[in-house]
């Protein structure tokens, strides 16, 4: 019988990363080690793209010509829909919305189960040490999309900016990828990206995802 599938689409905080980007990467590259051996993961997710973006490229039509009845498609979206460039851009609560509905009802019409997850939070603190909502209405609108058309929500955003919190601004930055000069032979100017997660820092978030998998009680295996 052929193993269900967890596809992922989205950005590159979820993406997969070449050799020569080491140690930064995306969660997506660990969900396998927190799930069930009967699923396989597919990770689809490319850096740079919006939820607008990654369908006018046709990655959702590839994931939808494979998928069926049975798997998932999570769905996360947000970080790059803020940004002004046309092959972008979307608004939270109109093309956002507009687009997001194209996975979901591309998936549901293949009898297989989307799901909604909200952009991971940025690394981002004030002088205070308070950390800055970064993504505006998206993760928001997000979930009252999900609520609309019956879908199950991983808030990822509001999951993570707890983590973040918790863990302060400095020791945050060890799932972020941050290397001082000469610390890595990728990097060997340094690096101080509070975006982008690095090998802890993704597993930490897979963890987060397939915990809250196991809350939703989705039909796994």
């Amino acid at each position: 019988m052929e193993k269900q599938t967890f596809y992922l689409a989205g950005d590159s905080t979820m993406a997969d990363y070449p050799p020569k980007s080491y140690p930064m990467q995306g969660w997506g590259n660990k969900l396998h080690l927190f799930i069930p051996d009967s699923v396989r993961v597919v990770n689809k997710a490319v850096c740079g793209r919006s939820s607008k973006s990654f369908i006018e490229e046709g990655r959702l039509e590839e994931i939808l010509q494979m998928i069926k009845p049975g798997d998932y498609l999570f769905i996360q979206f947000g970080h790059n829909d803020s940004k002004e460039d046309a092959e972008r851009h979307t608004s939270p609560w109109s093309t956002y919305h507009r687009y997001l509905r194209q996975y979901i009802d591309g998936a549901s019409a293949k009898g297989a189960h989307p799901v909604l997850i909200s952009p991971l939070c940025r690394r981002h603190f004030d002088v205070d040490g308070l950390l800055i909502n970064t993504h505006g209405d998206f993760p928001r609108s997000m979930e009252a999309l999900a609520v609309q058309e019956k879908v199950p929500f991983i808030d990822l955003c509001g999951r993570s900016a707890v983590a973040f919190k918790e863990m302060g601004d400095a020791k945050s930055r060890e799932w972020l990828t941050w290397l001082r000069p000469g610390e890595h032979p990728n990097y060997p100017e340094g690096i101080e990206d509070n975006t982008h997660l690095n090998e802890q820092g993704a597993e930490a978030v897979a963890r987060m995802v397939a915990d809250a998998i196991i809350k939703l009680n989705l039909k796994i295996g």
